[in-house]
């Protein structure tokens, strides 16, 4: 799950950071009476004291240094967003909102803002699915709508959600805002309209919105400069709801599975790479490394590969066919199978279950998320020691044979066991989502963040940049930016609509 809002800017192009409230300052507590009177009490939290602060979100999963936190508000409609957001806009020692849609940002922080000091805006309770068009293909969603909750509307129907392989419990707009990645292709291209309340409390619609009473083709640009990129990522405002694409069900779906040794990495990537170029295989195909795919019944010390096949059904039957076919002539599998989510096979339940993925129906009973984290969705804060690691790559045996080697470096200079899933965005791009689980006791967790900051440092240094950061490696947006101009150019429209700083500091500085 991502933030909705992101990053204080501390350039000389920036407004004026806010000095820190602190439990005790009178704007903060004023700012906290009005939203109580706004919200409800009830809806208000606040912290007993300096130590309570620092305890108000609960433990995180990363075990990341939980940040002082100045209140934690929870409202329950758009409405009451926009006077919240007026409400903090107005005075600068009131404290910046940091804002979150179900907290599920597993792995990268969690709830936790970037910085102290900050008041929490929860829009975990904005979950209604506002409108919903099968026949046009979208959905007007809020940020507390989860994949698990949407997909469940749209079974039996000719669409679907593009889901993750995260729990069902978690934000399809939340995750879309940090760029997540999906069984279908990148969240991002889901979006097209975003409802966004702005510094001061306005509201205005970005991309495509439906009107009453007038028929128009789903289309996210308009005319002229396109808003809508600028929300996602971004300080600029707080997204309450947006209009996501809802892609045709397919008729039939396969998938593939392809096994490979070490040695071959650099040419099976190659031959992945030419099928997905040649459009052999749909959606975001994967290629798990050995201790990644043992959670999908990969074999011990092998590659596996998952290749989705979706259409009518003759022309999954001619695919698979093909791919099979190719698969053996190269020589470079060691295993291609066709039929793993048949009742006759060993890994039967767990080809169902990324079949069904595919198909836009995720986990909701979370089996295999269960199975990768050890613990329930509910309890992966509490019980989970994980960090993500997320940097873009090249879609080449190269760059793949590279990162994977950067990876083992890391693996031996500090025990930590990494596990490296790709995900195939298209014939160019991969994006590498790099997990590392510890052990909450002992130096584990102090051992699995060296390795994080060691691949930062080693990814960089090859040109691999990550697309999404955690929030102690918030630092990194500077110097990970292509032209400082585009920086100076984000920071003067962040200084001309929230001069105040009212929504602020978070991991994109």
């Amino acid at each position: 799950m991502t933030e909705l809002s992101t990053a204080v800017d501390d350039s000389a192009a920036s407004p004026t950071p806010r000095p820190a409230p602190g439990a005790g300052s009178t704007a903060l507590r004023e700012a906290l009476d009005a939203a109580g009177r706004i919200l409800g009490e009830e809806r208000v939290l606040r912290p007993r004291g300096d130590a309570n602060a620092r305890r108000l979100l609960g433990p995180n999963a990363s075990l990341f240094r939980s940040r002082r936190v100045g209140a934690v508000l929870r409202p329950e409609s758009a409405e009451q967003v926009r006077d919240v957001v007026e409400l903090f806009s107005r005075e600068p020692g009131s404290g910046s909102l940091h804002v979150v849609s179900t907290g599920r940002n597993w792995g990268l922080g969690s709830r936790e803002p970037a910085e102290d000091d900050v008041v929490v805006l929860d829009l975990g309770g904005l979950s209604r699915v506002r409108e919903l068009d099968l026949e046009a293909g979208w959905a007007v969603v809020e940020p507390g709508v989860t994949q698990g909750h949407l997909s469940q509307l749209l079974a039996h129907t000719p669409r679907m959600v593009n889901v993750t392989v995260s729990a069902a419990a978690t934000s399809i707009l939340g995750n879309a805002l940090d760029r997540g990645v999906g069984l279908r292709g990148q969240r991002t291209d889901d979006l097209v309209g975003l409802e966004t309340v702005l510094p001061g409390g306005e509201s205005v619609r970005v991309g495509w919105w439906p009107v009453s009473g007038r028929t128009a083709p789903v289309y996210p640009h308009g005319l002229g400069p396109s808003a809508l990129p600028l929300f996602v990522q971004s300080n600029l405002g707080v997204v309450t709801a947006a209009v996501i694409r809802l892609p045709a069900r397919p008729e039939a779906l396969r998938v593939v599975r392809l096994n490979f040794l070490a040695p071959v990495l650099a040419e099976a990537t190659d031959v992945v790479r030419r099928w997905v170029a040649q459009g052999l295989t749909r959606g975001v195909p994967r290629i798990y490394d050995p201790a990644a795919g043992l959670s999908y019944g990969g074999a011990e010390g092998e590659f596996l590969v998952h290749l989705p096949i979706d259409g009518t059904a003759e022309a999954v039957e001619a695919l698979t066919g093909i791919l099979s076919t190719e698969a053996h002539r190269s020589g470079l599998f060691t295993q291609v199978s066709t039929t793993d989510a048949t009742d006759a096979h060993p890994h039967h339940e767990v080809a169902r279950l990324v079949e069904r993925g595919y198909a836009g129906d995720p986990d909701v009973a979370d089996v295999l998320f269960r199975a990768k984290m050890g613990v329930a969705a509910d309890q992966v804060d509490a019980r989970a020691g994980f960090l993500f690691f997320l940097p873009l790559l090249p879609f080449t045996g190269k760059a793949v044979s590279h990162a994977d080697r950067l990876l083992r470096e890391t693996a031996g200079a500090t025990g930590v066991r990494l596990s490296a899933t790709l995900h195939l965005l298209g014939p160019d791009l991969i994006d590498c989502v790099v997990a590392m689980k510890f052990s909450r006791d002992g130096d584990s967790a102090e051992r699995a963040h060296h390795a994080l900051d060691l691949l930062h440092t080693s990814f960089a240094d090859a040109g691999f940049a990550p697309y999404r950061l955690d929030v102690d490696h918030a630092h990194q947006r500077d110097a990970l930016a292509v032209d400082p101009g585009a920086l100076a150019l984000i920071r003067r429209l962040k200084a001309v609509l929230d001069p105040n700083n009212a929504i602020a500091p978070g991991r994109y500085r």
